[in-house]
Order: C-alpha cells, then structure tokens, then sequence
C-alpha cells in the first residue's frame, strides 16, 4: 500500500444470491433488452425530464474506475440556444470533415450509415449529454492529483450512461465531431478536461429509421473466445 493511505473495507451490496438459473434469465433479459438498442438521428423534440436524465447521469457515476477516481464530467444541455450554439459550431467542424478532412477510406466506410455535416438531432434531441473525461485533478491546495486509467474508465462510464437512458426508453446517439475543442470553450470548462463526446438523448421522432447496415453486429463466435 502506498505511505500515508489508509485501507477501510466495508460490506459488499449486491442482488443478493442468483441459482444458476435466475442468472441465466436475468443476463438474457438484459442482453435482450440492448439487443433493441439502435443509434437514431431522427429525434422528437418532446421534453424529457430532468429527473430522468439525473437518474441516468448518477447510474453512470457508478461505474468502476482506475483507482476510484472518477475522471469524468457531465454536461446535461436542455436549453434551445446552447443547443444551437453546439449544433452550428459540430456542423462547422463537420464540413471540414466532409469536404477534405477524412480519407476517401473513412468516407467509404461512413456510406452505409448516411451520414453528413447536418445534424440536426443537436437541436431536435431533448438533451445533449457532453462527456468530459479529466486529464487531472486538483487537490483542495491547488496542487495536480494524477489520474489513471482515464480513455478506459470514462469508455465504461459512457457505457453505462448509454445503457441506462435505453433502460430509460430514450433514443441515443454518439456524436464525436473532430476536434471537439469547442465544446470546452462554449461550455467553460477548465483545461484538465477534454470532451469525448456528445450523447444525443430523447425521444426517436415518428417514423425514425435506422440504416439497415446498424442492424449487422458480428455473432458471439466473432467476438468471443472461451477457454474452459
């Protein structure tokens, strides 16, 4: 252990004892359950509340992290004019993508998924969630306090927030324009932080559709390999 740290244990919390048959039905109803999950750019401008999304961000704060430092930061936008505000500064970062930025190898590889510079699920979506990871933080003196394991524990963090808004019954999308410095600027935070993200989050609208490319995901003898 390291000098001047204490270790304290405490009880484990947890669903309580599964047979080997509850287990099975409670991992198949959540697979399942995600099974359903599909990436929409077509979104309903109905309100969600922000109780929802509080749920939803807090369920995300549980994820593990490397030595328990929580190197993330949530920003939950509702408001129409900050909406805005990010929509037009991505969609200028996006057509700088479109139109010279990426190799014709990553457009190609975008084609299935019809995607272009507009987004308007930015400012359709009830709510966009940014993602700041933190490089570092600070000590109550000021001082910088190491953080490990960041890309990792802010992708599972992510992962969980994702999982909670589909548990919810919203529609999500991962938006990553390229850079994403802008956001830090339009939402004032502090240099320790880059955004990873912004997770688009509401209601689909009618008639959402989804590319049919989406649907392919590789089978678990792609993915997987058991070694008994």
């Amino acid at each position: 252990m390291t000098a001047g740290t204490t270790y304290e244990a405490t009880p484990l919390e947890g669903p309580g004892a599964r047979d080997e048959a509850e287990m099975l039905a409670a991992a198949e109803a959540f697979r399942d359950g995600l099974a359903t999950r599909r990436t929409v750019r077509d979104f309903d401008p109905r309100p969600v509340p922000r109780a929802v999304i509080e749920a939803c961000i807090a369920a995300a704060g549980t994820a593990p992290s490397g030595a328990n430092q929580q190197p993330w930061h949530f920003e939950a936008i509702a408001a129409g004019d900050l909406k805005a505000r990010i929509r037009e500064a991505a969609e200028a970062e996006e057509r700088k993508f479109y139109e010279g930025g990426a190799s014709q190898e990553w457009l190609d590889a975008l084609g299935p998924l019809g995607t272009d510079a507009e987004k308007a699920h930015l400012t359709d979506a009830a709510w966009l969630i940014v993602i700041f990871a933190q490089r570092w933080g600070t000590r109550a003196d000021g001082t910088r306090v190491k953080h490990y394991y960041v890309p990792e524990s802010v992708g599972i963090a992510s992962g969980f927030l994702i999982a909670a808004l589909h548990t919810a019954g919203l529609a999500t999308l991962t938006h990553t324009p390229n850079p994403m410095g802008f956001l830090r600027e339009l939402l004032g935070r502090p240099d320790n932080e880059k955004a990873v993200m912004i997770l688009v989050a509401g209601h689909p609208a009618e008639g959402a559709a989804v590319p049919a490319a989406a649907k392919v995901k590789k089978g678990l003898g792609e993915i997987a390999v058991f070694r008994e």
